[in-house]
């Protein structure tokens, strides 16, 4: 039973992975090409942490027949879907003004709405729920704990360069905002 539920944890968290991947690498564009006003290159800082964090996770490295707990299968079989579902609406979403590191375009407008009503950065809060299935479902547990160190700093950087930026271009708009909303975490 283990072992069944850890293969299908571990196809499960593949596929999810396969589709979120999809969403951010290639989103939705509406309209046509517009172009960068402004960017915050550190934000590729945080970019290279959260490639790391996930290459902690995602490494091969456990001891002989190790299999993650029942309970932890079980939290990584049930967190994964619903992360995918939101980092896919997160980049959908944004459209034309989705960008890999922190970036505005000139007609750049302030999104409010669909995932962004609640957090202001839902994609990375679901990049923090895929880690945390990963991490649960497949990582051996010394590897989790750099792992998540280096996804959290990397989500921060990035987060607070965007965060930067849009303060910089929506001012009032931006700040009125970020007072009434979560930045990557729903509580």
């Amino acid at each position: 039973m283990q072992h069944t539920l850890q293969l299908a944890a571990w196809i499960e968290l593949a596929l999810c992975w396969l589709i979120w991947l999809g969403a951010m690498l290639r989103p939705r564009q509406k309209g046509p090409e517009t172009v960068r006003a402004v960017s915050a290159p550190v934000s590729w800082i945080g970019v290279a942490f959260n490639l790391a964090g996930l290459a902690c996770l995602g490494v091969w490295i456990r001891p002989h027949g190790y299999e993650s707990p029942l309970p932890a299968l079980l939290v990584a079989m049930v967190l994964a879907p619903p992360s995918v579902l939101l980092g896919v609406a997160a980049s959908r979403h944004l459209g034309k003004h989705w960008h890999h590191a922190a970036a505005l375009n000139e007609d750049h407008l302030l999104i409010k709405t669909g995932p962004y009503a609640t957090v202001r950065h839902p994609a990375y809060a679901s990049l923090l729920g895929m880690m945390l299935a990963t991490g649960c479902g497949y990582t051996w547990w010394p590897l989790l704990i750099p792992g998540a160190l280096l996804i959290l700093v990397g989500i921060e950087i990035s987060v607070r360069a965007e965060e930067k930026l849009m303060e910089h271009f929506f001012q009032d708009e931006f700040i009125e905002y970020r007072a009434r909303s979560r930045s990557y975490l729903p509580f």
